[in-house]
């Protein structure tokens, strides 16, 4: 499959999805089932949903039913606030209200007396019919921006990874938070001497997309992998993961641009015709981004692909 096959299959898969979203705008709409409609996996369509359209698919969703319900404000003078808000989607009139507010700094209420002259329509990619559409332009414009950074900051290759025989620790929740994690590893390695062992690596797996599941609930583990048997106690346990075949980005970044190395990594993925594996994808570090002159990690973004 050449590039421009890919392109064009990506191309016009959103533009179903983006279909489904405008048709179904007052129903229920859910990440797996928007995904299926264009026939990728949720971990994968809401990443490539974001750098495509430049937004993610929950604000796109939200976007998109205050902008219908601006319609119902400003020309259906008599359809009440609360009838509006369960036209587009909204389960409860507070919930609509708070998201409007955001949205346009002032009430429904307050919004339905103004003069219509006052506002327009934020969307800039709409069709005749009112529908937003992902032009070749726009997806080239947004897909070759991603490839190009990823070009510019990383090192690419796909490549087998052998077993990887790890000591880790559990962790639900913010991912902010594994920095702490990561030194209640370190202090139970140290004394072990597994923090002087030859080829170094510490690995953070993520068992959720923090896309997809929200903060509190997001699993990851924290690890280092192992050279040798080594007994384990309390928090810690062993585990071997076996990725297989990867996508590996090299980069040496600071923390403010791993997603954006994230969302790039993807792009790369979909764009050379590879499927994500059922293994979770995994960063592995070469040093402590903290004590490096610029603040910046060396780390490896493992993509396993079938």
């Amino acid at each position: 499959m050449n590039f421009s096959t890919t392109t064009k299959e990506n191309i016009a898969r959103l533009n179903k999805a983006i279909d489904f979203i405008e048709k179904n705008i007052s129903q229920k709409l859910t990440l797996s089932i928007i995904a299926k409609q264009a026939y990728f996996s949720p971990y994968h369509f809401h990443r490539l949903f974001s750098v495509a359209v430049g937004e993610t698919l929950t604000n796109y969703i939200i976007r998109k039913r205050i902008e219908k319900a601006t319609i119902h404000l400003l020309y259906h003078k008599e359809v009440t606030i609360t009838e509006v808000a369960e036209q587009v989607g909204f389960g409860d009139l507070s919930s609509f209200s708070r998201a409007f507010k955001k949205f346009y700094g002032l009430s429904p209420n307050q919004f339905k007396k103004e003069s219509p002259e006052k506002y327009s329509k934020i969307c800039k990619n709409e069709s005749k019919n009112g529908q937003p559409k992902i032009t070749f332009e726009q997806y080239i414009c947004n897909i070759n921006n991603a490839l190009k950074w990823l070009q510019m900051n990383a090192k690419t290759e796909v490549k087998q990874i052998e077993e990887l025989n790890i000591a880790c620790i559990s962790h639900q929740g913010e991912l902010e938070k594994i920095g702490m994690v990561f030194n209640r590893l370190i202090q139970w390695a140290t004394p072990k001497g597994l923090m002087n062992q030859e080829n170094l690596r510490l690995l953070t797996i993520y068992h959720d997309s923090p896309k997809i599941t929200s903060p509190e609930n997001i699993r990851t583990s924290i690890a280092i992998v192992l050279n040798a048997p080594i007994k384990v106690e309390g928090e810690v346990n062993l585990k071997s993961i076996n990725p297989g075949k990867c996508i590996v980005n090299r980069l040496e970044i600071e923390s403010q641009e791993f997603q954006q190395a994230w969302e790039s990594s993807f792009v790369w993925m979909t764009e050379n015709g590879y499927k994500k594996s059922d293994i979770d994808p995994f960063e592995i570090y070469y040093n402590n981004g903290n004590e490096h002159p610029e603040n910046r990690f060396i780390v490896d973004l493992c993509i396993p692909v079938l």
